[in-house]
């Protein structure tokens, strides 16, 4: 009889189970290793691309029923077998089906199973003489910035690096015309130079932890890099990748947004002479496709990203770098719920590698696991150059006199900083012009239909927008109800503080930094460049500008409402706020000037708050883990959460309960809380409910989650209602 070749293969699908087949035919051995990629019939009329686990040596499947596969993609494995490995353990973690957890972790087009291109991006110089050309440019604003860009690079950038600051390729391809830049051979290994351009140059402390770190590479460990804002962590971070690539290693760092990106790449450009493979959600798929390789078969020395960064391959792992690992943008909100600073530990685990984890305001569970001898620490308690920490002073809001959401003593300080040449930095996590527009005759509020929540009016587009399910549309400032009454404009976001503040102070060059200002691809970098420039007073943003930018001329910060996260139903909505107000704080007085910080409150005596200024992070951190502890919650226990949404409320809360009977009599230790309406109870059409699980050992929930995963998915309603899974979940809405 002969011996059937088989496949099994992992597809990305919403079910927790692999597929085998039968191999393709004709097709070689070594295309069918496990982590190659192969094309599958699924279905009447799907074609499906999925990843191979293993060759086993029989099925379940009646020989009647198996399908052969299409064809093999991959020549060899694209996932070696330790890394494939290590996605496999992490599908497990995180209880998500097996192929649409490894397919998410691939980049677009390699998902789509098309062929891989590993040829390096073009580099691009300036031609003899073509600094001088800046005068011709007048007109040509692009252009001239990227001459000014390639001038300072001096041995040229990529196209993709050029990207990353906002310069298109029609601007170079116009700028060869002209013949100020042509093109240089691609240099293998993405680098620039072999010695590096800038010393790095480290105090004491910076040195110590460096030190420190270094000599655990080739084995895993985790480090705590526990430092004040401006303590110069970064500096310690390239310490130890410029000691990783003289090993012969790769080095990944992962920041927490993408507009931290282009600051790192020159940072590691002008301290290592090394150019830099860059992967997140911003690039083409070609170009994340293309350095995605590149780390993969070790070109790239030195890979930086996002948090989807962690799953990139690595033919030479040295160190893992998170910096700013407290950021709740680690965490995958949707679909493969995933951590990626945990991640980062359990890949330095199974590779044998150090793992650095960075912030000046660490998370509690962190913070635990330093205290319990698992993770090191290395403290940075001075800023680099000795420069002083801000003095921070509180604005009660309680009777004072404003404009708009800036009280008068705010306006004043902003206006004597722009006066003496500095800059200012106003911190509010709200963009748009107005969160709510409200009829003042009948009461009515416009408010998304699809949501329990009010449009966001944007005025500088004149659109009503709903920041949950993204719904949009024309605005109109008329009620509805009351055709000549006009709509009040309640409440503020960036926009209108941009206004407001231009009112205040026509002379003053005001940047507002958020999401609607960045969309453009490499508005972050032009942004962040004009205002290293000096071509911006005062800057508007929400958190994407609060945390790890070094603007050296910044020398106010201002909290314009401290208030919203004082007052929550989430257990971990203080610590969130102490660590957005410190790191806001963190941004003034880095340079040569002191810094102050204001911070507008209508609870100026507010534990939390007196505790942060009072006596710092580190005191507030204690008292909240005492906290956490005495309520037995995280990082002192384990939770889970189960969610489910449907158009009607009925069918989700049926599906919860029954989860609930079910799980509490297969294990009846667990505590299970619910099912309650989620704090956002309709989003986007749909009625939303949650079950959460709490456990006292992580391995409890390690052995009731499958076996319960398993029995939800033949309930009836499951296929009704659609769910999910969050394991270790960081937001309870």
């Amino acid at each position: 009889m002969t011996r059937l070749r088989l496949i099994r293969v992992a597809l990305p699908v919403p079910l927790r189970r692999t597929f085998d087949y039968l191999a393709p035919p004709a097709c070689a051995d070594q295309a069918l290793q496990p982590g190659c990629r192969v094309r599958v019939p699924f279905g009447r009329k799907r074609t499906l691309a999925g990843l191979i686990l293993s060759r086993p040596g029989s099925t379940d499947v009646s020989p009647g029923k198996l399908k052969s596969a299409l064809a093999a993609v991959d020549p060899q494995p694209l996932l070696s077998g330790p890394h494939l490995g290590f996605l496999l353990q992490a599908a497990a973690y995180y209880q998500h089906p097996v192929g649409d957890a490894l397919l998410r972790t691939l980049p677009g087009k390699l998902r789509r199973a098309e062929t891989t291109v590993a040829a390096p991006d073009r580099r691009f110089t300036l031609l003899p003489d073509a600094a001088d050309a800046i005068s011709r440019l007048q007109n040509a604003p692009r252009q001239r910035d990227a001459v000014r860009l390639l001038a300072a690079a001096g041995e040229g950038l990529t196209l993709a690096a050029l990207a990353e600051r906002g310069i298109t390729r029609t601007t170079v391809r116009a700028l060869e015309k002209k013949g100020l830049v042509h093109c240089v051979p691609p240099s293998p290994g993405h680098t620039q130079s072999d010695t590096a351009r800038e010393e790095i140059l480290l105090g004491g402390e910076q040195a110590g932890a460096a030190a420190g770190i270094a000599r655990t590479l080739g084995k895993f460990s985790v480090h705590v890099l526990n430092g004040v804002t401006g303590s110069g962590k970064t500096e310690v971070y390239l310490a130890v990748v410029a000691e990783a690539l003289r090993r012969g290693e790769q080095a990944l760092v992962l920041v927490p947004e993408i507009g931290l990106t282009p600051q790192f790449v020159d940072r590691v450009r002008r301290r290592i002479g090394m150019e830099v493979a860059v992967l997140h959600s911003g690039l083409s798929d070609g170009d994340r496709a293309r350095d995605w390789m590149a780390a993969r078969e070790g070109r790239a020395r030195v890979v930086l990203g996002t948090r989807s960064a962690i799953w990139t391959p690595l033919m030479r792992p040295g160190v893992i770098v998170v910096d700013e690992e407290h950021d709740l943008s680690y965490k995958q909100q949707d679909g493969f719920r995933y951590s990626a600073r945990d991640m980062a530990v359990a890949r330095g685990k199974a590779e044998g590698i150090p793992v650095i984890l960075g912030s000046a305001t660490p998370s509690l569970e962190t913070l635990r696991n330093v205290m319990d001898g698992r993770y090191v620490e290395h403290r940075l308690t001075q800023r680099a150059a000795g420069a002083p920490a801000p003095a921070v002073r509180f604005i009660n809001l309680r009777g004072a006199r404003r404009v708009g959401a800036l009280s008068t003593p705010m306006i004043d300080a902003v206006r004597a900083e722009v006066r003496n040449g500095n800059q200012v930095l106003l911190f509010l996590n709200r963009r748009g012009y107005s969160p709510t527009l409200q009829c003042h005759t009948c009461g009515t509020v416009l408010e998304c239909p699809r949501c329990d929540v009010s449009y966001t009016w944007h005025k500088q587009r004149n659109r009503l927008r709903c920041h949950h399910c993204g719904a949009d549309r024309p605005a109109s400032l008329r009620c509805p109800r009351c055709p000549d009454s006009e709509l009040e404009q309640i409440g503020h976001g960036t926009e209108r503080v941009e206004e407001t503040l231009a009112q205040q102070m026509p002379e003053a060059r005001i940047l507002r930094i958020d999401r609607d200002s960045t969309r453009a691809r490499g508005a972050m970098g032009r942004l962040v460049a004009m205002v290293h420039a000096k071509q911006a007073d005062i800057l508007i943003g929400t958190q994407m500008l609060a945390k790890g930018h070094h603007f050296p001329g910044l020398t106010l910060a201002g909290v314009i409402d401290a208030d919203r996260g004082l007052f929550s139903s989430d257990f971990r909505a203080a610590e969130r706020m102490a660590q957005l107000i410190v790191q806001v704080c963190g941004r003034a007085g880095r340079g040569e000037q002191p810094g102050q910080v204001l911070i507008q409150t209508h609870h100026p005596d507010h534990p939390l708050l007196r505790s942060l200024v009072e006596h710092g992070y580190g005191q507030f951190a204690r008292l909240a883990l005492a906290e956490r502890a005495a309520a037995q919650l995280p990082p002192f226990s384990y939770l889970a959460m189960l969610r489910a949404e449907h158009h009607q409320a009925a069918p989700a809360l049926r599906f919860l309960d029954q989860a609930r009977t079910r799980l509490a009599a297969l294990h009846p230790r667990l505590q299970l809380f619910g099912p309650l309406p989620s704090a956002l109870e309709r989003r986007a059409g749909r009625f939303r409910f949650q079950l959460l699980i709490q456990a006292n050992r992580r391995a409890q929930l390690a052995r009731a989650l499958p076996p319960w995963l398993r029995e939800l998915e033949t309930q009836p309603l499951a296929g009704k209602v659609r769910w999910s899974l969050d394991v270790d979940p960081q937001e309870m809405i």
